[in-house]
């Protein structure tokens, strides 16, 4: 039987972190506990729950169905970008913190740098690819209505000046916020990483502090052409900071917390708070039992700016989560989860097919009337579509490796939730 300790303290062994890297960690006396290898398999609990984000933000990208309502965010405060950027901080965190312990700060810092910029990419490569499917699907079909609720109209307008804006991460059609909220926060990760060595817990205090201040202050990024970004990066840092926290012994040392009957009954009595406030909005005729004082005190609650019940909410998940699911269970070999765990290793590749998967299935959905029944075979088809894809990924990355191909070893690459490229 393995202790909570054990179960949060097991490494995600990225890709390219290889077994001379492994080796050389181990090699380490003074290296914190969450970051040792406890064996030369890599955490495949977070390949699973990147690839389970992946598709339930597809599914949430597409209009109402039947699926949709299994999706998390009928169920409680948060959502799949929770689970996205808590895996991506702990991840990063621990490939990265590595790099700057091995290799020093600057070449840490420039790994990191490396990597922001092949993400960068990836977003005006997305960004592009997205528009051109936007309009074409617009003008072939002559229905406008699709540049105005996808959210380029502007660009349609103005190509010019939005590119520009696009380029600064400034313009960002519908369903594309994720990515430049990630590249932001890898820019700091280098400065949170060299924090983190003299103090982990110094470090979370002051994003606690900067997290305070965006809600006391009301500081924001600002949008073009209006309004503000989707997802704040002044408030969503400290889900970020706290994933690279709990990498760097956090966790551990919250093991305790994590063991307590009490800390379970809490957590569930919460999830079933919000289970039922959650219920309110779906059943008008519930929302007469809900305190007039408890409403007044909640709403709204800002997926913008990571509403602290939102924050609890991905806490209380993750604590039962980590509890019930052990880093050894055998249903993770299971072919049947294979599926969502190779989603979840090639989540940058996955994410920007999920993009365009869901406006195709808005598109169709929009101009076929299905019913449920073509609702449910695209929210299928997509989910295998995406599936192909990351077996396709694995066995060109798997047969590139048995044909000579060196893996990047020491590299510290991270892809959008942490794992393999």
């Amino acid at each position: 039987m393995t202790s909570v300790a054990d179960q949060i303290s097991g490494p995600p062994l990225a890709a390219e972190a290889g077994v001379v890297a492994r080796e050389a960690l181990l090699a380490q006396p003074g290296a914190p506990a969450i970051a040792r290898p406890v064996a030369a398999e890599r955490e495949l609990r977070l390949d699973l729950f990147r690839g389970l984000a992946l598709w339930l933000i597809f599914i949430d990208h597409l209009p109402q169905n039947l699926l949709t309502w299994l999706t998390i965010r009928n169920y409680g405060f948060s959502d799949a970008t929770e689970i996205f950027i808590f895996i991506s901080g702990y991840t990063a965190s621990f490939v990265y913190g590595r790099a700057m312990r091995d290799a020093g700060f600057v070449v840490a810092t420039a790994r990191i740098l490396r990597r922001v910029w092949q993400i960068y990419v990836a977003h005006v490569f997305l960004f592009t690819i997205f528009l051109a499917e936007i309009s074409y699907v617009a003008t072939s079909f002559e229905n406008p209505l699709y540049t105005e609720e996808m959210g380029i109209m502007d660009f349609l307008k103005e190509p010019d000046v939005t590119i520009v804006q696009a380029l600064l991460l400034r313009f960002r059609p519908v369903n594309m916020d994720v990515l430049p909220l990630y590249i932001v926060l890898m820019l700091f990760l280098p400065v949170i990483l060299w924090l983190m060595r003299r103090s982990a817990d110094l470090t979370l205090g002051l994003s606690v502090l900067l997290y305070a201040a965006t809600w006391e202050f009301d500081l924001y990024l600002s949008a073009y052409p209006n309004g503000f970004w989707a997802f704040n990066p002044f408030a969503w840092q400290l889900l970020f900071v706290f994933g690279a926290w709990c990498a760097q012994g956090g966790a551990q040392r919250m093991s305790r917390i994590l063991a307590s009957p009490i800390t379970l009954w809490i957590c569930f009595a919460y999830l079933l708070f919000a289970f039922l406030v959650t219920l309110t909005w779906y059943v008008p005729q519930l929302s007469h039992f809900m305190p007039r004082r408890l409403e007044q005190w909640m709403y709204p609650i800002s997926k913008t700016d990571l509403d602290v019940l939102r924050f609890a909410h991905f806490l209380a998940l993750a604590a039962i989560t980590v509890r019930f699911l052990p880093k050894d269970w055998p249903g993770l070999k299971s072919p049947w989860l294979r599926p969502l765990i190779l989603c979840g290793q090639h989540s940058l590749e996955i994410f920007c097919l999920g993009v365009f998967l869901a406006f195709a299935g808005h598109f169709v959905l929009a101009e076929l009337s299905g019913g449920t029944g073509l609702h449910f075979i695209i929210s299928i088809s997509g989910i295998l579509i995406m599936s192909a894809a990351a077996w396709l990924f694995s066995w060109y990355k798997h047969s590139a490796d048995k044909s000579g191909s060196k893996a990047k070893a020491t590299s510290g690459n991270a892809d959008l939730a942490g794992g393999g490229a």
